[in-house]
């Protein structure tokens, strides 16, 4: 049978840099039309604008129905490594649209390294449960990575995917692994936004903050018409305490969103409250809130930007609220309602309205099925439990502890609230570090350290706000109780 004539092949090394998201070089097979488009679509991909990636290869698909890659890029469009997510059913939707079986699929591919990525993508998608899909999917990337060594997708979407195999906290050597791989392309490609994006998740921690520097640097110069481009330094600058360079990414990424990045909107609120401009942190919370009241899928920040708020200013939570947050179905979103009920708890123990933060307490107890009477988690609990991220969980638990250890202190019993902190402490500790916004919204150690103030033990409160500084470098409040206890 004779080839169509849109189906010759096409095979260009092109380097394409549109609306200023960086440079790459990717050889595929299509019609110079769809290729352009699915060059567009890569480099989206790489920031992370995923319906804006999409758009761009259905659009190549489009314009060369049999173009086999640009099946292949809609798919990966649903899979969100970083954040633990994918949609298989629309993933196979979209392979479907090239061909009913992966058999007929891989035909369709003119060569064998574009066979090759085709079939990386159905191994990522095959049955089976998403960590298991996540680690046989980083397995071929690697196989891909050592096959074609010049090749810097290849290279590129195996540093992504051995970060999206780390899947239930930070694995450092998986991170490390990852960062190598993403050095190598940053080193022969400084333009390429996927390297430099993955360097700066590979390196988002105190720790590998400074090794991040680099890559945050030229980020959003490299990829400035991505809106996630221009957020991304933000996560080695908050590492790292650098507040002025957080407050500018995220502005400038929320300004860019037409004010619709929740996500950058929550970390300039955080850069606003350590830097003291408080005014301007109730301001963006009262617009987020006014924008998210009637959206579900965004309601979360409110709970988020509201606990930062209170436990920032220590001002009262009714003045932004008559109640907490209640409970949702799980994830990270029951992660920051339950931080909405410990602020207001906390709110409450700091203004003596002790029988209020017990009530809070409760809540919480009871969200987390701390209080079922038949000595076993409840059903929604186990829930909760199951659609939270080990950290998430860890969280939850160590909120409840400090909780309780303030109603304590506040009831005077000093001791039981002191131990109990301790144990919140060696929760945290247990905890990988996470980038962004701190969560538990109140550090531990710095809850602790300020308690170890209140009882006269300096020595120790200093001690504790160096570790609540290890953690998360430069924040306003452990930076002045640590001021405080060198004055004793």
């Amino acid at each position: 049978m004779k080839t169509p004539i849109f189906f010759l092949l096409f095979i260009a090394s092109q380097v394409f840099a549109a609306d200023q998201l960086g440079t790459i070089e990717f050889k595929t097979s299509g019609s110079p039309e769809a290729q352009k488009e699915f060059l567009h679509g890569v480099l989206l991909m790489h920031s992370f604008e995923y319906p804006d990636s999409r758009a761009a290869f259905i659009k190549a698909e489009q314009l060369d129905p049999n173009f086999a890659m640009a099946y292949w890029g809609e798919a990966m469009t649903y899979n969100h490594p970083i954040w633990m997510d994918r949609d298989r059913d629309n993933a196979i939707a979209a392979l479907n649209k090239l061909a009913p079986t992966r058999e007929q699929r891989l035909q369709k591919a003119p060569t064998q390294k574009e066979k090759d990525f085709l079939n990386a993508v159905e191994i990522l998608y095959e049955d089976g449960a998403k960590k298991e899909r996540d680690l046989a999917y980083a397995e071929a990337m690697e196989q891909m990575y050592r096959k074609y060594p010049d090749d810097l997708e290849a290279a590129s979407f195996y540093a992504l995917a051995l970060l999206g195999s780390s899947e239930d906290s930070r694995d450092i050597p998986i991170y490390m692994k990852a960062a190598a791989v993403a050095e190598e392309v940053f080193a022969k490609n400084p333009q390429h936004p996927g390297a430099v994006h993955y360097l700066i998740h590979s390196y988002d921690d105190p720790v590998h903050a400074p090794l991040g520097l680099r890559a945050a640097r030229v980020y959003a110069r490299i990829a400035p018409s991505a809106v996630h481009a221009l957020h991304m330094p933000s996560h080695i600058f908050l590492a790292l305490g650098m507040w002025d360079d957080v407050e500018s990414c995220n502005d400038a990424s929320w300004k860019a969103s037409k004010f619709h990045s929740y996500h950058a909107a929550h970390w300039l609120e955080y850069a606003y409250l350590q830097k003291g401009k408080f005014a301007e942190a109730r301001e963006l919370f009262n617009k987020v809130e006014s924008q998210t009241k009637s959206s579900a899928d965004y309601g979360w920040y409110i709970p988020a930007m509201r606990s930062a708020y209170v436990i920032e200013t220590q001002s009262k939570f009714s003045d932004l609220a008559a109640a907490p947050a209640v409970p949702s179905a799980g994830g990270e979103s029951f992660a920051y309602d339950i931080a909405d009920i410990f602020a207001a708890g906390l709110s409450a123990t700091r203004e003596k309205k002790i029988d209020d933060a017990i009530k809070y307490h409760s809540e919480i107890q009871k969200a987390v099925g701390s209080t079922d009477n038949s000595g076993s988690q409840k059903a929604e609990c186990k829930a909760h439990a199951a659609n939270m991220s080990p950290a998430e969980n860890l969280a939850v638990q160590i909120m409840e502890k400090e909780l309780q250890a303030a109603i304590w202190n506040a009831q005077g019993k000093k001791e039981d609230a002191l131990q109990l902190l301790k144990e919140a402490t060696a929760v945290e500790d247990s905890m990988t570090f996470e980038f962004g916004p701190p969560l538990p919204v109140k550090p531990s150690h710095e809850l602790y350290a300020e308690f170890l103030m209140e009882a006269g033990k300096y020595k120790e409160a200093q001690d504790e706000f160096n570790k609540a500084l290890a953690r998360a470098p430069g924040r306003t409040l452990s930076l002045r109780g640590l001021a405080e206890t060198r004055k004793q």
